[in-house]
C-alpha cells in the first residue's frame, strides 16, 4: 500500500485531472457530435468556447466551471466537518456558492437537481426532503474528496459518506448508486490501485448505493456500467467515441453520464488526457464526463500520468489550494484507516 506522499500525490491527479476533463469539455458541453466538429474540429486542446454558446460564451479556454468548483467545495467542507458530514455547513455552502455564481452570470451552469434543491431550500423545504428527486449526475461530478478521504475498507462506510453528501441534493438510489461507483474507483486509485481493477470496486459500491435514497433502486447500475465498458472493447477512439454517444448516452442522466465516463476511461485506457479528449468530443455533458473520467484516471495514474503543460494553462483554479485540500482529505483518509492506507 502506498504511504501518505504517494497517496498525496495521486490525490492531487485525482482532482487535477477532473479540473482538465472539466475544462476541455466546457466549449463543448451541451453540442452534438456533429456541432463539435463544426465549431471546433476533433477537440483535443483548451479551445475558446463559439460566441453563441449557450453557457460558456465568453470563457477563455481552459476554464474550469461548476464540476470543479463544486468538487473543490465538497473537499473543504469534508475537511471542516471531521468524522461526522455537516450537513447543514455544506447546504450553507452551496446556497451561498449558487449565489456567487448568479453574481458571475453563470447560474445556467448549475445542475437541474442542483438548482431544484438549492431552489426548495431557499423556499423553506428540509435539506434531507429537498434532494429526493436528484437523479443526475452532479453528485457524481463532485464526488472525488470522498473517494480521497475515504479508505476502501469498509466499503460500506464509504458508500454511507457518499450518500450523506448527496442527502440535500441528490437523495435518490441512482444518483447515490452512480457517485458511489466513482468515489470507489477513485479510493481505489488512492491506495495504489490501477484503472482495471478499480471498475470492478466501482460496482461492488454501485449495488451498496443502490439501496439507500428515494425513488426506484438504482441496482442496474453495475450492468450499465459493465455494458459501457463491452461496447467499446477493442474499438479505436474514434469508432468508441461514436458507440458511447449513440448506445450509452451523454446526458445529465446519471444512467447516462457515469457509465459513459467509465468506457471512457477504458477507451482512454487509464491515461488522464486521453480520458478528457474522448470525453470532450462525445457530445452531450461533455465537461462533466470529463471531469469524471478524467479524475478516475489521475486517481489511478498519479502526477507522472497528468500533462503538466496543459495543467499549467488551467483557468478558474487555484493549484497550492488543490495540493493543500489533496494533503488535507489524505490525512483525514489516514485518520479513517487508523494511522495506515487501507485499500
Amino acid at each position: 500500500m502506498p504511504g501518505r506522499e504517494a497517496a498525496k500525490d495521486r490525490a492531487i491527479a485525482a482532482l487535477l485531472g477532473g479540473a482538465l476533463g472539466d475544462a476541455l469539455g466546457m466549449p463543448t458541453q451541451l453540442l452534438s457530435p456533429v456541432e463539435i466538429r463544426h465549431a471546433y474540429g476533433f477537440v483535443d486542446r483548451f479551445v475558446t468556447p463559439s460566441a453563441d454558446h449557450p453557457v460558456s460564451k465568453g470563457l477563455p479556454a481552459g476554464t474550469i466551471t461548476d464540476d470543479t468548483e463544486q468538487a473543490l467545495l465538497l473537499g473543504r467542507i469534508l475537511v471542516e466537518s471531521g468524522q461526522s458530514f455537516d450537513h447543514r455547513r455544506w447546504v450553507n455552502a452551496l446556497v451561498d456558492w449558487e449565489r456567487d455564481v448568479k453574481a458571475r452570470g453563470s447560474y445556467d451552469l448549475l445542475g437541474p437537481s442542483t438548482k431544484r434543491a438549492i431552489d426548495a431550500i431557499n423556499d423553506g423545504i428540509a435539506p434531507e426532503e429537498a434532494g429526493r428527486g436528484g437523479d443526475t449526475n452532479g453528485a457524481a461530478m463532485r464526488i472525488a474528496p470522498v473517494g480521497i478521504m475515504m479508505p476502501m475498507e469498509p466499503l460500506d462506510a464509504l458508500v454511507a459518506k457518499v450518500a450523506e453528501t448527496c442527502r440535500s441534493t441528490h437523495n435518490t438510489s441512482v444518483a447515490i448508486a452512480t457517485a458511489s461507483a466513482v468515489a470507489a474507483a477513485i479510493s481505489f486509485g488512492i491506495a495504489g490501485g490501477s484503472w482495471h481493477k478499480a471498475v470492478e470496486h466501482a460496482a461492488e459500491a454501485a449495488s451498496l448505493g443502490a439501496k439507500l435514497g428515494y425513488g426506484p433502486a438504482g441496482a442496474n447500475v453495475p450492468d450499465r456500467i459493465g455494458r459501457a465498458c463491452e461496447i467499446v472493447h477493442g474499438r479505436s477512439e474514434q469508432e468508441a467515441i461514436r458507440l458511447i454517444a449513440e448506445q450509452v448516452g451523454t446526458g445529465v442522466a446519471a444512467l447516462e453520464s457515469v457509465p459513459a465516463a467509465f468506457a471512457v476511461l477504458k477507451v482512454a485506457e487509464g491515461d488522464p488526457w486521453r480520458a478528457a479528449v474522448v470525453a470532450a468530443n462525445l457530445g452531450g455533458d461533455t465537461d462533466t464526463i470529463g471531469a469524471i473520467a478524467a479524475g478516475m484516471a489521475g486517481a489511478c495514474a498519479g502526477t507522472p500520468g497528468l500533462p503538466l503543460g496543459k495543467v499549467a494553462q488551467l483557468k478558474g483554479i487555484d493549484i497550492d489550494q488543490v495540493k493543500a485540500l489533496a494533503a488535507d482529505l489524505v490525512a483525514a483518509r489516514f485518520d479513517w484507516a487508523g494511522g495506515k492506507e487501507a485499500a
